[in-house]
């Protein structure tokens, strides 16, 4: 099975416990993406894209914007239609790839992604669409999950991600972020980062790791050399902190 299948796979099937996450549903993070669709005028299209549960896209119509949600996973889509209209959002869902996106040049005042890219089979490509779909100068938002910068810690971050998820493909450092945007065409991104908490039983039930995988993963934690433990926090049962980053920039 292709990773773009699988992924799409597994995050259908536990789309409703992204919703209900309080890791996903929840951050200042989201507060900041609400004041960004309220600096652009009532009513501007914007992109949330790999929005899966929709968090993102909640906060920006909140703002005012009026949103289109991306997934590759159709189930993701039918749960943001739902509560979309539960709240009374101005929400639309596409079914797409991140890496091949419908829209015409230009198309969007603003763009989002939210603990997704780590999923996405090419990053570059997908940046290079979204420049793309994006007005000039149009402010995009990336937030995901961040590898340390420590080669150490990020092997010990991947492998323990890959062993919960098979799906996944990496959480980029921020050096490497910042790479690829300005890369894209993205001017310098404004960089914020904090811990998010995983509770290992919560983190591994969300995706409904095997149980055989599950230890596994939290083998890789718990039995990591000591300056990894050290940047994690890892506790007993395998309970860490992650590394997550906003990052914000605009098309250059």
């Amino acid at each position: 099975m292709e990773q773009r299948d699988m992924a799409a796979g597994r995050f259908g099937a536990a789309a409703a416990n992204y919703l209900t996450s309080d890791v996903h549903a929840t951050g200042a993070d989201l507060t900041r993406l609400e004041e960004l669709a309220r600096t652009a005028d009532d009513g501007s299209p914007a992109l949330d894209l790999g929005c899966g549960a929709g968090h993102a896209a909640y906060a920006l119509a909140r703002g005012g914007a009026k949103v289109t949600a991306c997934d590759i996973a159709p189930e993701m889509l039918a749960v943001v239609a739902a509560e979309a209209e539960r709240r009374g959002l101005d929400i639309t869902t596409r079914q797409t790839p991140a890496e091949r996106l419908p829209f015409p040049d230009g198309a969007f005042a603003l763009a989002a992604t939210r603990y997704s890219a780590h999923h996405w089979a090419d990053v570059p490509a997908a940046l290079a669409e979204l420049r793309r779909v994006l007005a000039p100068d149009a402010p995009l938002a990336v937030v995901d999950i961040v590898a340390p910068e420590s080669p150490l810690c990020d092997t010990v971050l991947q492998a323990a991600e890959i062993l919960r998820d098979p799906s996944h493909v990496r959480d980029y450092r921020v050096s490497e972020w910042l790479a690829m945007l300005t890369g894209a065409g993205f001017a310098e991104p404004e960089t914020t980062t904090w811990r998010v908490p995983a509770r290992f039983a919560a983190w591994t039930a969300r995706m409904r790791t095997p149980e055989r995988r599950a230890e596994a993963a939290r083998d890789v934690l718990v039995a990591a050399p000591e300056e990894a433990r050290g940047h994690f926090d890892v506790e007993a049962d395998g309970s860490f902190l992650m590394d997550a980053a906003m990052l914000m920039c605009r098309r250059a």
